[in-house]
């Protein structure tokens, strides 16, 4: 394959990667309620997380990007964590452990926050729905044991945590999605973007929120695990649906320039290095009340971080890894690629890392170390395709 090729980087960041675990085969491995499904379908099956997961199906990944882009892909994400916590005061408890402002959210709304640690780093980004009697929260799958032992570790005697594991989720990805879903569940077309609904698909109870992970508009649903293969068949029967992988679902995230745990955020990054002052609410930035609140309150105060997380446009066809050293016109080493390949619906290279602040202006020049050949790049704003959530005031 000739370097820069269009095909190739597409989903390296799975199959590079995922090449070092075990084969699925290995019993050690989980299978998710929908694993026959897969199977069925052609997946090519990986392990991810500790789950044996679609990488991509027959429509192959390029396929797969470009059919949500135009219609609706269903993505299965039952390796996450699904989390119910009840009691008196919770959402004041939950602010304790995180940064974001949940007292004040509404009842069937959402929101995105994220677990720090005393120094602000992030260990986990999350969303988290309040509703009626409680309040329901999904984690990273990688993250989810580490998450609950945390939230576990605080918890107050008048609280409760209960994971759900006899749930999954699935996601439904594009600009069609609303539209498909709102067959199954009427008005599912008209919610809130980050709102929540309860709903009955196919005789189950199920939880719907209208967010996602590609930029596109869509909802995720969490399904009763006995009912998810009887939904996911009733969906995908749908023309405009198609089954979409893992790889896909990374090169869809890079383009809106989405964070991915683990790359983009890690327990050594705070919120506003990551560039995600926006979930800092104005009440918690004035009152703290949350690990390494000094930290990072000091930073937003100071703006004295020495890096930041930019959106990164390589010059030419060859796509920057991730680990790919980032530097000056001298050489010096300004920071790391942490996302990185090619963006079939830009038509072209792009990644995100971090710099040095002072290099994190929009149009800076930088160069990239791509095999050993110093190549230019500069800073640019994100997303790097324009994010199509759902907006009342738009229609």
């Amino acid at each position: 394959m000739t370097e820069g090729a269009p095909t190739a980087p597409v989903c390296v960041l799975f199959v590079l990667a995922l090449e070092k675990y075990m084969s699925v085969e290995n019993p050690e491995l989980l299978k998710t309620p929908l694993f026959s499904l897969h199977e069925e379908l052609g997946a090519k099956m990986v392990p991810f997380a500790g789950y044996a997961m679609p990488v991509q199906y027959p429509l192959g990944v390029l396929g797969e990007h470009n059919h949500t882009r135009a219609a609706a892909g269903l993505f299965e994400v039952s390796h996450m964590g699904q989390v119910i916590l009840k009691g008196t005061d919770v959402d004041k408890w939950l602010e304790s452990l995180i940064p974001g402002d949940i007292i004040d959210l509404k009842e069937n709304h959402i929101r995105y926050s994220m677990f720090t640690n005393e120094h602000g780093g992030i260990l986990d980004d999350l969303m988290i729905t309040k509703r009626k009697d409680d309040l329901f929260l999904v984690v990273n799958a990688a993250c989810k044991a580490q998450d609950i032992a945390h939230m576990q570790k605080h918890l107050p005697d008048n609280i409760t945590l209960t994971e759900l594991t006899n749930r999954a989720l699935v996601a439904l990805q594009g600009p069609k999605a609303a539209e498909v879903l709102s067959r199954f569940a009427p008005n599912a077309d008209k919610m809130d973007f980050m709102s929540y609904q309860e709903v009955q698909i196919c005789g189950a109870t199920c939880f719907i929120s209208r967010s996602g992970y590609t930029g596109e508009d869509g909802h995720e649903i969490s399904i009763p695990a006995d009912k998810a293969d009887e939904v996911c068949r009733a969906l995908l029967n749908e023309e405009e649906v198609a089954a979409i992988g893992l790889g896909a679902r990374d090169s869809l995230r890079l383009e809106a320039g989405l964070c991915l745990y683990g790359h983009d955020l890690t327990p050594d990054t705070t919120p506003i290095e990551a560039s995600l002052l926006w979930s800092i609410s104005k009440r918690r930035r004035a009152e703290g009340g949350f690990p390494g609140d000094k930290i990072i309150l000091e930073q937003i105060a100071h703006k004295n971080h020495t890096k930041k997380r930019v959106g990164i446009l390589p010059t030419g066809r060859a796509p920057a890894r991730e680990g790919t050293v980032i530097l000056n016109s001298e050489g010096m080493e300004l920071g790391k690629i942490t996302s990185g390949g090619y963006g079939p619906t830009y038509g072209g290279p792009v990644a995100m890392g971090y710099v040095k602040t002072e290099f994190a202006t929009i149009d800076t020049e930088i160069f990239l170390d791509l095999r050993g050949k110093k190549r230019p790049a500069h800073v640019v704003k994100t997303p790097f395709v324009p994010q199509r959530y759902y907006r009342k005031n738009l229609k």
